[in-house]
């Protein structure tokens, strides 16, 4: 007997098959995955020269002023944009799903996004915005450009083609962008302190442009706010996705900003290089996501997602112990590669478990999992390399990882249903 349709709640814990004639575009699936490629991008370019953007927007980085120095006043730049992430992106899945659209609210949100970052590069030449005021922007485009995120993402969701695979696109566009933006933004650094909010705003309109070229495939069925939160309700399996999205994101917030300045301070490089070490996880996050999300539909999801977390667990730890910057860049790679196979099989099962009448509040709901995660990662991160120091910051990141993936090993137990024989349950196939 085959395998059970992917709309069926326990099915996501096997293997998902594409049936044989059955392809969801290949066009929009590249287009998609450009949008969310330039989304990641734009907010990557930002952080290798964070200490000195910061700085240069009217944070007081001295030590015993009211922004305790470049570590506090950078971990409050990136948190600011993720409080708007946490605020806003429910409300852009709920009227996605409401309104049976997504097209003109990622118009929308890229747009809105790209007046945020263009107003904020020019808070140096206005010199009377308090760093309260930069803060209050940074929420603004935070909660403008994460609907152009999720939503594109959902969309990527409603495709045809096998739910690994739709989320490896995802997933290689999100590396890529991370991994290009990264060293780019560093070398943009160099050329003026402002110069990666100009590229970022420009972007996002080119988002809001190369977004109307994809066909909007939302159902058409169009549920009430109430039977769309129920419906959610309904799913408490989503717990699980949420919770790996919520632990992988906190790692990569810790990366971005305890990463970026404990190898400035440990090996003393400078931006451009920071940018290329923080290339090394990127760089096979992002081209290992495709492959290993088709992975996940033949193999499941279990086994990619939690022995991954683990071994993912342990590669961060090699990080903080490494003893010079280039065992450190190898280490960086061992968890890049870790992570892309964590990384489209959590995504996928997200899918896996939503009706596709929920699939926007749904993934808005991962990603409201995944940016609490980011905020964790700066905060945890930040206040303990403040206050313990970077080793302890590195244990403690990288122990909560391993700790979740041990957790959820009785949930993946107690819910799974088996492996298929081959496609649509063909032994032969």
């Amino acid at each position: 007997m085959g395998p059970k349709s992917v709309g069926e709640t326990d099915e996501f814990l096997v293997p998902q098959f594409v049936r044989p004639g059955v392809y969801s575009s290949d066009r929009d699936r590249i287009v998609l995955a450009a949008v969310v490629f330039a989304v990641l991008f734009s907010q990557l370019l930002l952080y290798p020269g964070i200490a000195t953007l910061v700085e240069v927007l009217g944070a007081d980085t001295t030590d015993g002023a009211s922004a305790t120095g470049a570590l506090d006043a950078s971990m409050w730049f990136l948190v600011a944009e993720f409080i708007g992430y946490v605020a806003f992106v429910g409300l852009w899945g709920v009227a996605s799903d409401l309104t049976g659209r997504r097209t003109p609210l990622i118009v929308a949100g890229a747009l809105a996004g790209a007046i945020g970052y263009a107003v904020l590069a020019f808070v140096p030449t206005i010199g009377s915005i308090p760093f309260e005021g930069v803060l209050a922007l940074r929420v603004f485009q935070g909660a403008m450009t994460i609907g152009a995120f999720s939503l594109t993402i959902t969309m990527l969701m409603d495709l045809d083609g096998g739910h690994g695979r739709n989320m490896g696109a995802a997933g290689i566009a999100i590396g890529l962008g991370a991994a290009l933006g990264a060293p780019i933004g560093g070398q943009l650094t160099e050329l003026a302190a402002v110069a990666p909010l100009v590229v970022a705003a420009a972007l996002l309109v080119v988002v809001g442009g190369l977004v109307t070229l994809v066909g909007d495939r939302a159902p058409d069925s169009r549920p009430s706010l109430r039977a769309l939160l129920e419906g959610v309700k309904r799913r408490p399996t989503l717990s699980v996705p949420y919770a790996f999205g919520f632990v992988d994101r906190m790692t990569a917030g810790f990366f971005a900003l305890v990463g970026t300045l404990y190898f400035q301070a440990t090996f003393g490089v400078d931006a451009a290089t920071t940018g290329l070490l923080l290339a090394c996880f990127f760089a096979p996050f992002a081209l290992l996501q495709y492959p290993m999300g088709a992975l996940s539909d033949r193999a499941g999801r279990t086994a990619p997602i939690v022995v991954g977390s683990i071994c993912y667990g342990f590669g961060i730890l090699a990080v903080g112990v490494a003893p010079t910057v280039a065992t450190a860049a190898l280490a960086m790679v061992a968890v890049g590669v870790l992570g892309a196979l964590v990384a489209p099989a959590t995504m996928a099962l997200v899918t896996d478990i939503a009706d596709e009448s929920e699939r926007g509040l749904a993934m808005a709901g991962f990603n409201l999992a995944g940016s609490l995660g980011f905020l964790g990662g700066f905060l945890i991160g930040g206040g303990v390399a403040g206050r313990y120091g970077y080793d302890l910051a590195f244990l403690a990141v990288g122990g909560l990882e391993i700790a979740i993936a041990l957790l959820a090993v009785p949930a993946f137990l107690r819910l799974s249903i088996g492996v298929p024989e081959g496609i649509d349950g063909d032994p032969d196939a």
